[in-house]
């Protein structure tokens, strides 16, 4: 099973594509989706649109896994990535891939082992995780993280009777 794992951004949304047999998981590609600081709200969210459309065309995923928007201090920028990632599931959803949603400390819990963990932990253990990877940043080793925690729940969801 293919699983495509998205880190929304407005300004860059990274990506992270991995296979799943059972409980081995194998790095396919990675990288990140740039959007133009200079153009309009409406034609950063179009181009992000083309963008995520063409990278599913193009590797055409089983599944996909999106992180959900954490609230912070600057309500302008919560607004902002919240309709990136608006972008970022309807692509999915267009698709016909089921998209798994998770919660950042979801996503280091099962990447690390405990939710409070840091940046660079994550990325260490997705480097331990897919042996050999090449981490094109930290947006990608984030959507890497996000579809390693939904090969984990699929894998988890089957094992259930």
């Amino acid at each position: 099973m293919l699983i495509l794992g998205l880190d929304p951004g407005l300004g860059t949304t990274g990506w992270g594509l991995i296979r799943a047999e059972g409980n081995r998981l194998s790095h396919v590609a990675n990288g990140k989706l740039k959007t133009d600081t200079a153009a309009t709200l409406p034609r950063r969210l179009a181009h992000l649109d083309a963008m995520l459309s063409a990278l599913i065309i193009d590797h055409a995923p089983d599944g996909c896994a999106v992180e959900e928007v954490f609230v912070n201090s600057n309500p302008q920028s919560t607004l902002k990535l919240g309709q990136a990632r608006g972008v970022v599931l309807c692509a999915g959803a267009r698709a016909g891939l089921e998209v798994g949603e998770y919660a950042a400390r979801l996503v280091k819990k099962a990447v690390v082992g405990t939710g409070g963990a840091e940046k660079a932990q994550v990325h260490a253990m997705v480097s331990v995780l897919l042996p050999g990877v090449k981490i094109d940043g930290a947006d990608a080793a984030d959507a890497l993280a996000v579809a390693i925690c939904h090969a984990h729940h699929i894998a988890s969801a089957r094992r259930l009777p």
